[in-house]
C-alpha cells in the first residue's frame, strides 16, 4: 500500500472558502434540490433529504451547533421499577 502525501506535504492549506460550492440545506429559506430542482424536503437531525429524487444535503446548521455534554434520555416510567415490553 503507498502512502498518500498530506495536504502539509503537498504545500497546500486546508481553505474551506476556496473549495468551491457546497450545496447544504439552510433552515428558513426556500432550498431547492440540486438533483431535480424542486422543494419538498424530509428534515432530519443532521441532513435533508429531497422528497422527490432523494437527494440528501447536511443541514448548514448541524454543524454550527455546539454540544457542551451528552444527551440525557429519561423516561417518564423511570421510577416505577419494571419496565414493560412488547
Amino acid at each position: 500500500m503507498t502512502n498518500f502525501p498530506t495536504l502539509g506535504e503537498l504545500g497546500l492549506k486546508h481553505d474551506p472558502k476556496g473549495r468551491g460550492y457546497h450545496a447544504v440545506y439552510r433552515e428558513h429559506e426556500v432550498n431547492h434540490c440540486p438533483g431535480c430542482g424542486r422543494t419538498h424536503w424530509l428534515i432530519g437531525r443532521v441532513s435533508a433529504e429531497c422528497a422527490f429524487c432523494a437527494t440528501a444535503l447536511p443541514l448548514a446548521e448541524a454543524s454550527t451547533r455546539h454540544h457542551n455534554g451528552p444527551a440525557v434520555i429519561q423516561h417518564r416510567n423511570r421510577n416505577h421499577g419494571h419496565a414493560w415490553a412488547a
